[in-house]
């Protein structure tokens, strides 16, 4: 249906879609901020445009499956969406803020969202209202980036005893349910992997794969809001209705030990 693919941002999870459209044969297009990223993404055989640029809709077409992960400015978005096949905007599961247990798609986000759950959820009504589908997403890791590589290089500390729950998602997972996301246009996703677990038993579990020391406990009020939550991601309905299967379906097999990440030494 769509024969190239346009990241409007191509950070992290960007360059993931961008790496799994070019293995199936699909042209692609990044647009960055800055020049220096531009300057990178050349190396990837990506056209670069700057971001909010009047002609930044003309790279996008019947065939083109356009992918966000910025705020919309309220001009470029409706010039993309008269233009695009079809659009997924890459939002957080943190607009459910300080909501505890179970998160689904059924799932009410918070009645009184922070300021950056606000932008997000302002953001995420703007796209829709294009046709764009919503993919929520809680943490994103890869195999050089997350939980495992901050508790092997000691940088990690557990918030409070450890006992709140936390979802991720691998980045290639994430990707093949961006690249999916067309099948439901106008639909709102949580995604994550399949199996969420307390915060303490997680980095215990990395901790013995690695040879790496139990880190520290603080205070929840001495960690970043991300890390305070206790949310149990089920992303069971993006899975079935997106026909997508995880290759990372766990934290046991996204954090597996591989040569990217050095196991720590332990301290004395």
């Amino acid at each position: 249906m769509f024969d190239e693919v346009l990241v409007l941002g191509a950070g992290y999870a960007g360059m993931a879609v961008l790496a799994l459209a070019r293995g199936r044969g699909l042209a692609t297009k990044a647009v960055v901020r800055s020049a220096a990223r531009a300057e990178a993404l050349r190396d990837h055989a990506v056209v670069v445009a700057p971001v909010f640029d009047a002609a930044l809709a003309t790279l996008a077409g019947p065939s083109t499956h356009v992918v966000v992960t910025f705020p919309p400015d309220g001009a470029t978005d409706a010039r993309v969406a008269l233009r695009a096949g079809a659009i997924t905007y890459v939002s957080t599961t943190g607009v459910y803020g300080d909501r505890r247990g179970i998160v689904n798609d059924q799932t009410p986000v918070t009645e009184t969202p922070s300021a950056s759950a606000t932008l997000r959820l302002e953001a995420e009504d703007v796209w829709r209202r294009r046709g764009a589908t919503v993919l929520r997403c809680p943490a994103i890791y890869g195999k050089d980036r997350g939980l495992h590589v901050r508790v092997v290089s000691g940088r990690h500390k557990i918030p409070g005893d450890g006992s709140g729950y936390v979802s991720r998602i691998h980045v290639d997972d994430l990707a093949a349910l961006i690249l999916a996301a067309p099948q439901a246009p106008g639909e709102t996703f949580v995604v994550g992997d399949e199996k969420p677990a307390r915060h303490a038993d997680v980095v215990r579990w990395i901790c013995t794969a690695y040879g790496a020391p139990m880190p520290p406990s603080v205070p929840l009020s001495e960690v970043h809001e991300t890390l305070r939550g206790d949310r149990q991601v089920d992303a069971s309905r993006a899975l079935r209705v997106l026909g997508v299967t995880l290759r990372h379906p766990s934290y046991e097999d996204g954090y597996a030990p591989t040569a990217d990440v050095e196991p720590a030494t332990p301290r004395s």
